[in-house]
């Protein structure tokens, strides 16, 4: 089948589907970029991909590679009706459907990887391990995710789609800039488990970034972002005479370094704690100095 004709039947996928094609790419785990170059055909879709489509779609693959049966499905489909099933499935259509995963099997997928990260660090997690989480098989996780490689890439992109949509919902609605960089802050600060969760996950990406291309590449990324934001609120906050005029970019970067590095102080205690009476290493401490340290370089003297 023509590759043009394979992204058409993808674009039928995501117009079912009812949803943008950067939603659509955070679903399937993949850069929007990507999707979009697939779609416009200067990119073709890799085998898992189009698994991953096929799954969140309720679509047969070969359907999306011009099977037999692709012009009834792609009638459902338009429709926004369920279409066939996976071959695989069809199999054993006579015994009722297992439920489907909450965002799909490739989302469930990503989110037990990530768990599993967290608790043991990136090394320790085996397939079958993840497999076990999703209750499927070893087989059904490389179906989605060939190599170990696309897995972490996966688990890196979702971490940052999920902190980049946390932040948004924190701070929509929020005009003063010095209100909105403690929201920041505080939503940097790891006093949930969640959020400790979520931070050692980062620190063994961190890691893998050191030693991996493509998880370097998505760390400078996102990075990038997360400074552009900070410097962008204080950018924001000096317009507003909040903060001293300062060089934003700058200022970012020193805030965002001090939040790394205290948050890995954090991790390195038990959960509200201290270190063998030592303090200063506990969640509080760290969002103390935060805004100690905001209010000493980046406050305005008149500002409250």
């Amino acid at each position: 089948m023509q590759q043009d004709e394979v992204a058409a039947r993808v674009r039928q996928v995501i117009d079912a589907a009812g949803v943008s094609a950067r939603e659509f790419a955070r679903r399937i785990v993949i850069d929007p970029s990507k999707l979009s170059r697939s779609l416009n055909g200067t990119r073709r879709f890799t085998a898992a991909e189009l698994a991953r489509i096929a799954d969140i779609g309720a679509v047969d693959v070969g359907w999306l590679l011009g099977s037999a049966d692709g012009v009834d499905a792609a009638s459902r489909t338009a429709s926004g009706a369920a279409v066939t099933a996976s071959p695989v499935r069809s199999a054993s259509a006579s015994r009722p459907p297992a439920p489907s995963p909450e965002g799909g099997r490739p989302l469930q997928i990503v989110r037990e990887t990530v768990r599993l990260i967290a608790e043991r660090g990136f090394h320790a997690v085996r397939v079958a391990d993840i497999a076990a989480a999703c209750h499927t098989s070893t087989a059904a996780i490389h179906y989605h995710f060939p190599g170990r490689d696309e897995l972490l890439e996966a688990a890196v992109r979702w971490c940052m789609d999920e902190d980049t949509r946390r932040r948004s919902d924190t701070t929509a609605g929020t005009r003063h800039a010095g209100d909105e960089l403690r929201l920041l802050i505080e939503l940097q600060t790891p006093r949930t488990e969640q959020q400790r969760r979520q931070w050692c996950v980062w620190l063994d990406l961190w890691a893998e970034a050191a030693r991996s291309t493509t998880v370097g590449r998505l760390h400078v990324d996102y990075y990038r972002q997360w400074r552009g934001t900070v410097a962008d609120v204080i950018r924001r906050g000096v317009e507003q005479g909040v903060f001293r005029p300062v060089d934003a970019d700058g200022a970012a970067l020193a805030l965002t370094a001090l939040i790394d590095g205290l948050a890995s102080q954090v991790l390195a205690t038990e959960p509200g704690g201290q270190e063998d009476g030592i303090p200063g290493t506990g969640a509080q401490a760290m969002h103390d100095a935060l805004i100690a340290h905001v209010d000493a370089c980046l406050t305005a003297p008149t500002a409250g």
